[in-house]
């Protein structure tokens, strides 16, 4: 079993910066692939960015540029840097963790990300 636990989310003016971190406990030497989803009130969830083991990064289109996701394995976290934020990246975003040995995938509980205009 993984846990994960997300920080960082609040309330910020368009423009600013905000960086989410994603806290994994429990079986972590069962982790692979990590990264982040989002979803907006009204819309189906989304891939924000991804990070496999090897270090291998993608993004969403919406948010090459501007996001930057990374992880510290030794202290088992995930990050996500949000700059030049804009208001329709309002949404709670979730990490998820893939497992090597299975098909599962653990998520978190999701943080609440507000962008004002």
């Amino acid at each position: 079993q993984v846990q994960l636990v997300e920080s960082g989310g609040g309330l910020v003016q368009a423009g600013e910066s905000l960086r989410l971190s994603c806290a994994a406990s429990g079986d972590t030497i069962d982790i692979s692939a990590m990264g982040w989803y989002r979803q907006a009130p009204g819309k189906e969830r989304e891939l924000v960015a991804a990070i496999s083991s090897g270090g291998y990064i993608n993004y969403a289109n919406s948010v090459k540029g501007r996001f930057t996701i990374s992880r510290d394995n030794a202290k088992n976290t995930l990050y996500l840097q949000m700059n030049s934020l804009k208001p329709e990246d309002t949404a709670v975003y979730y990490c998820y963790a893939n497992s090597y040995t299975t098909s599962r995938v653990y998520w978190g509980q999701g943080t609440q990300v507000t962008v004002s205009s």
